[in-house]
């Protein structure tokens, strides 16, 4: 029963399919034998027939002749003249004895001629005699003379010579007739005569023996029994007349013909060709299916062979299949795997599956790398920007691995900044930050790498220090690489303009070597510092700047004392038109040189700052700088003089304005009271909200049921600084404190302070700390 139930669970197994499949295909030879050996066995009892009714027939042949010659003869004394003379003649004369004498001496000459004849007579009713051949005998002589050897009685013999049919073959004793004393008599009744009397029956008579020799022919060749039947099924003649086998087909003294086989013997008959006589054959069913049971057995014992070898043979060849299938399946299944697999598992599903799954976990992680190429082949170049050579593989393969081509060993470097930003996200609405970003970087690296391919070199767009780095490897014969370079620089930044992006360029050297990657870097990194002097939107060469830069003898800027105080002056006039035109011709006077250093320029708007400030504490007035306290920081964050200037015309029209209305006050003191309230009412909200990053003018002015920028215009007048740049100050400095701290990273630090993008939080906080945060958090 465990080996059914184990069999039942392992019904879906490979194992029990090919169990099946073998068996199926072994069916088809035992099939194609068993239709053989029926086929044969059709054969072989149609030829058995056909021997047994040649056997027949040659036994028939041989004793219809001797019944021809009985009947013959037996026509021959029918229609003999003495006797028609002797039977029917009404008058009894004296011929009559010797007509007799005559028939009688005729009968000499028939014995004669049919010496195969052993003994006929003609019984003469009228006479009650017997006329034989030579004699003529009464009845009772005759019968004591031929008939009588104690196996008939003499009313029994006249009861069958002149009794029953006529034409009839019977079996009568005959004495001298051999063991058998019987002969075969073939009786026929001569007809009526005028007066419808019985005249005599003609009786002619063949021993046995006779018939004997064509039976045991047959007997001695098949060993069954044979029977010559007359007209009514009786048997006439046996060669074993006591057999067995007779008696089943025995119905009375009659043998049924219309059953072939009873119990364990078979029957054949033909009818004879000269008589109403029948010829049969009764042999045991072991001697008639001798040779069919040596077929069947011999097909049997071949099949079993054929199973037991092909069972032999389908364990062998199945075992040997299914070994590595079975280790296969155990490589790809755990004990865990086992115990959760179902029963009616199979092993082809199993192998299937785990392919199948194979090519899933394949296909996704090829997606995924797929997927963070960028990412990786941004760290690539990265790494090589920073001058990081330290990576356990070579930088060749793994440039091939990211599929990117190396032309030569030399490199450059091409920085992009985006000037616009925020007018670009603004133009893209329902789209997260980083997926602007990640927009606008796509975008300029198909550009830039198109046109880098244009003037056949490669190049590969990165992100590094919140710039759009193009890591350019030039060709091995570019005479005028930084020429190329500039080429590359100025269309895409022709080409991008047609999309609103406003991009400041810096271009580097060319350096050989992956080690000139990082030098190259730092030389556009150090042009892109230019821009603070040469503006935005422009193309900054390292190799012209460092040309110029040599080329300068002065080191200092104009601005002598004098000239401050004159400022000074027109300050505390609050003449804005004649102050800010004496600033511009400072500004004028000293840029307009063939290049200043970064550190004399922004000195010299540090001193300009500082005119304002002396003027303002010359006014007496030194809490306007208390409640502007973002106006240095304005002036730090800026990016480029230009923006510093105009930083500073601004703070000048301020100072100005607070000198001019100083002067001519038309605010109330109850005005005034209310709007410090009111600006102390929405530092407070900016202090309580700066983390929201939704707080903007509109949102507070909505609050305080003011209009936005009627608010932000009240407060600033106020405090001489506007709501935007209040929030950004309360912003950066709990920033900056966190920073400090060292808990968080710089994108959690830029969401807790109320910016949505870590690029804008750090934007904004290079803008009013002249650094950007990560700076800042190595200083501190």
């Amino acid at each position: 029963m465990l080996n059914i139930r184990q069999l039942w669970r392992k019904r879906k197994s490979i194992v029990v399919t090919w169990l099946v499949s073998y068996s199926a295909v072994l069916i088809v030879p035992i099939l194609i034998s068993l239709v053989i050996y029926s086929q044969a066995s059709q054969a072989l009892k149609s030829e058995i027939h056909r021997a047994n009714d040649s056997l027949l027939k040659q036994m028939g042949y041989t004793i219809d002749n001797q019944i021809d010659l009985m009947k013959r003869l037996n026509t021959e004394v029918a229609w003999n003249q003495n006797l028609q003379t002797l039977m029917y003649s009404n008058k009894q004369d004296k011929s009559t004895p010797y007509t007799a004498h005559e028939l009688v001496d005729e009968f000499r000459l028939y014995k004669t001629s049919y010496a195969s004849i052993d003994e006929f007579y003609v019984v003469w009713n009228q006479d009650s005699s017997v006329l034989r051949p030579g004699n003529i005998r009464s009845l009772p002589v005759a019968f004591q003379t031929i008939h009588d050897t104690g196996a008939m009685t003499y009313e029994q013999w006249k009861e069958a010579v002149l009794g029953g049919e006529t034409n009839r073959f019977t079996l009568l004793p005959r004495e001298g007739a051999g063991e058998s004393e019987a002969s075969i008599a073939y009786i026929t009744h001569l007809p009526r005569d005028l007066n419808g009397r019985e005249t005599g029956t003609v009786v002619v008579m063949a021993d046995t023996k006779r018939f004997q020799d064509a039976i045991e022919s047959i007997s001695g060749f098949n060993g069954g029994l044979v029977l010559i039947l007359n007209q009514d099924n009786e048997v006439l003649l046996s060669n074993h007349p006591d057999a067995p086998e007779l008696a089943p087909f025995m119905d009375g003294s009659h043998v049924r013909l219309t059953s072939p086989r009873v119990g364990d013997s078979e029957l054949f008959y033909i009818p004879s060709a000269k008589s109403n006589l029948k010829y049969a054959l009764i042999i045991p069913s072991r001697l008639y299916w001798e040779k069919a049971e040596y077929v069947r057995s011999f097909t049997y014992i071949s099949i079993l062979i054929s199973l037991i070898g092909a069972g032999v043979l389908t364990w062998f060849f199945m075992r040997r299949n299914y070994s590595p299938i079975q280790e296969l399946v155990q490589t790809l299944t755990d004990k865990t795997a086992d115990k959760d697999r179902p029963d009616d598992w199979n092993e082809l599903h199993l192998i299937r599956k785990a392919i199948m799954s194979a090519r899933s976990e394949k296909d996704e992680i090829a997606l995924q790398l797929q997927k963070h190429q960028h990412v990786l082949r941004s760290n690539l170049i990265n790494r090589l920007l920073k001058g990081r050579l330290d990576s356990l593989v070579p930088y060749e393969e793994a440039f091939r691995s990211y599929h990117m081509t190396l032309l030569s060993s030399h490199f450059a470097v091409i920085l992009f900044v985006v000037e616009n930003e925020e007018s670009l996200y603004a133009n893209l609405p329902g789209i997260d930050v980083n997926e602007r970003r990640k927009l606008i970087q796509f975008i300029i690296a198909n550009v830039v790498e198109e046109l880098a391919q244009q003037h056949q070199h490669v190049g590969y767009v990165a992100e590094a220090d919140d710039m759009i780095v193009c890591l350019v490897n030039l060709r091995p014969d570019a005479e005028n690489g930084p020429q190329d370079l500039h080429d590359i620089a100025l269309e895409a930044q022709s080409f991008l303009r047609r999309y609103d992006m406003e991009l400041t360029i810096s271009t580097s050297g060319c350096h050989p070597s992956w080690a000139g990657i990082a030098e190259a870097y730092q030389e556009a990194v150090d042009a892109m510092e230019y821009k603070m002097v040469l503006g935005k939107q422009g193309i900054i060469s390292y190799e012209d700047i460092r040309s110029e830069y040599s080329d300068r003898a002065e080191y200092g800027y104009y601005y002598p004392l004098q000239v401050e105080q004159q400022l000074i002056n027109f300050i505390k006039a609050g003449d804005m038109e004649q102050a800010s035109a004496y600033m511009d011709e400072i500004t004028t006077r000293n840029f307009e040189k063939p290049l200043i250093s970064l550190t004399i320029a922004k000195c010299l708007i540090f001193n300009l700052a500082g005119t304002m400030v002396k003027a303002i504490n010359e006014l007496g007035e030194g809490d306007i700088l208390a409640s502007n306290p973002l106006w240095m920081d304005k002036i730090i964050a800026c990016d480029t003089i230009q923006e510093m200037q105009k930083e500073l015309h601004a703070m000048l029209g301020e100072v100005c304005s607070f000198a001019a209305a100083k002067r001519v006050s038309n605010l109330t003191q109850e005005r005034e009271d209310s709007l410090r309230d009111l600006t102390a009412k929405v530092t407070q909200y900016i202090e309580r909200n700066y983390q929201d990053v939704n707080l903007n003018v509109n949102a507070i002015g909505e609050y305080f049921d003011l209009k936005g920028s009627y608010l932000s215009k009240l407060f600033k007048t106020q405090t001489g600084e506007g709501l935007l740049d209040c929030i950004h100050k309360f912003r950066i400095e709990h920033a900056k404190r966190m920073i400090r701290d060292k808990q968080e990273s710089i994108n959690e630090i830029s969401r807790l302070v109320g910016y949505n993008d870590a690029a804008t939080f750090i934007r904004v906080f290079k803008k009013y700390e002249g650094i950007t945060p990560g700076k800042y958090k190595e200083i501190c």
